[in-house]
């Protein structure tokens, strides 16, 4: 039997990079184009899609790392700073949904079920991503990495949903694309389903032992 059992839920919680979207080669250009203007080496895309999904400022610690090894707080800022002014400006050029997102969330407002976008991803690019794509509608709030001082896969986000909207831990699902999903889902005491196709930092979902997989959202309402 599906984890998901989505005839009880009343909310759906959707991880937003690798779960809704693929969004890697936005943030590679935006990070390139960074680094350009840092007079620093660049990174593939393929580096890009192993370093996404922790946040922001991680992800450019990430980068950094692998380009310089020890990094000080002064470069971490300086490639911050350069980063978000440039990929705030125009964070949805090539991005675009995963293949059987549109026809869940379609299916999901029919059934009048919540839905919230939790991303560790600063809130302006993820809203800006949603209005772009047309998909903003879908959800009734945008929770970004910079609302609360902790993100996944701490659970603050995820029991901020929880008391908010007034439901049981059994009526909310979490869909994502990596260990951060689960581990946050695990530590509020939600269900959560993760996608196979998502970043997961480069790593097998597999191996974070999730409750399930699947390869298309669609596979759930059959």
């Amino acid at each position: 039997m599906s984890i998901a059992q989505l005839e009880k839920r009343e909310l759906i919680l959707f991880d937003l990079d690798g779960t809704l979207v693929d969004s890697a080669h936005d943030l590679y250009r935006a990070m390139n184009m960074s680094l350009n203007v840092l007079q620093l080496p660049l990174v593939t895309e393929e580096q890009v899609r192993t370093w996404i999904g922790k946040g922001t400022s991680i992800f450019c610690e990430s980068v950094l790392q692998h380009l310089v090894g020890e990094v000080t707080p002064a470069q971490h800022q300086e490639l911050l700073t350069t980063f978000l002014d440039i990929y705030n400006v125009d964070p949805c050029v090539d991005t675009v949904p995963f293949p059987g997102i549109l026809k869940f969330l379609d299916w999901a407002k029919a059934q009048g079920k919540t839905l919230i976008c939790v991303t560790n991803k600063p809130e302006l690019p993820a809203r800006s991503i949603l209005d772009t794509l047309d998909m903003a509608h879908y959800f009734a709030d945008t929770i970004g990495g910079d609302r609360f001082t902790e993100r996944k896969p701490h659970p603050r986000q995820l029991l901020h949903c929880v008391e908010h909207y007034k439901v049981s831990k059994e009526q909310v699902l979490l869909i994502g694309d990596s260990s951060n999903d689960v581990e946050a889902a695990r530590r509020a005491g939600i269900d959560c389903v993760v996608v196979s196709y998502g970043y997961n930092h480069g790593e097998n979902i597999a191996d974070c032992q999730p409750q399930q997989i699947v390869d298309d959202l669609r596979e759930l309402l059959t």
